[in-house]
């Protein structure tokens, strides 16, 4: 079990090119458009690949795996190898048996934790948590029909700009999808409403390649309820349109603000798969 070194990236493409999930922020890692880890079986001839997004997104895939990356698995997951810096969300190919792989572990290790959960108070509280996540398909006649029904004309709504890269706050933010905000400038793209002389709302490229852009969305606490989400996410999505790029969108099943937005929005679910919550 080893972590490749950087020149050697490339190598995970192919075995992703098989993967039929969404699996962009992998793909950003990969081709170094953002930095993370990438672990592998093997330097010369690796088969199975790992891939860790610095937002805590993580991808297992491919085949021929030796017996001790899936030992290597193991401890990484459970946290038994103390070499993770982070918490994670975990999915694992379903065209192989990762998940298989994954519950397995899950069960074993959960297992010998505490009874209560989180609630039991233990510091070393590290379960397994399987969620849900969703890929969804772009409907461009819904979205359009939708648009014209929801859309704030009167929003102040402006292309995302330096001034705001660091202004959004929550947890889904450009600052975490790309190196700063000149790379984001220079090759990702997004729209803000302002309001009060702040940043109220944001859609941006969370990824994006020559055919696809990933959507992320933030909206400020105060600001919920105003329908801001679906007006950037639009502008977002018009702009998709008019550069000839597919418009996507996942997120987790229990999170059913995203979920739900993404539908308004002219997103249909598509595929569902485990999702894995490994605690730091």
């Amino acid at each position: 079990m080893i972590e490749l070194e950087v020149q050697d990236y490339y190598k995970g493409l192919p075995a992703l090119d098989q993967v039929k999930i969404n699996t962009l922020f992998a793909r950003a890692v990969l081709e170094q458009r953002i930095p993370g880890k990438v672990y592998a079986d093997s330097k010369e001839k690796p088969g199975a690949f790992y891939v860790v997004h610095p937002y805590g997104m993580s991808l297992v895939y491919g085949t021929a795996a030796n017996p001790d990356f899936y030992h290597w698995l193991s401890d990484y997951i459970t946290g038994r190898a103390e070499n993770r810096i982070q918490a994670e969300w975990l999915q694992g190919d379903p065209a192989g048996d990762w998940s298989e792989r994954i519950d397995a572990i899950a069960a074993a290790h959960n297992s010998t934790l505490p009874a209560g959960g989180r609630e039991s108070g233990q510091d070393n509280y590290r379960a397994i948590e399987k969620n849900t996540r969703v890929n969804f398909s772009f409907d461009r006649e819904a979205y359009c029909a939708a648009r014209a029904q929801f859309f704030k004309q009167e929003a102040d709504l402006v292309r995302t700009g330096k001034e705001h890269f660091f202004a959004q706050t929550g947890s889904v933010l450009p600052r975490f999808f790309w190196r700063d905000e000149e790379h984001f400038l220079a090759e990702g793209a997004g729209y803000s409403i302002l309001e009060d002389g702040g940043v109220a709302s944001t859609a941006f490229s969370s990824c994006i390649t020559a055919d696809q852009l990933e959507i992320g969305i933030e909206t400020a606490e105060a600001s919920r309820g105003k329908g801001y989400a679906f007006t950037v996410c639009a502008a977002l999505i018009d702009y998709c349109l008019d550069h000839r790029l597919e418009p996507v969108w996942a997120c987790r099943l229990e999170n059913q603000g995203s979920y739900y937005l993404a539908q308004k929005l002219g997103f249909k679910p598509s595929l569902t798969l485990p999702y894995y919550r490994l605690a730091l």
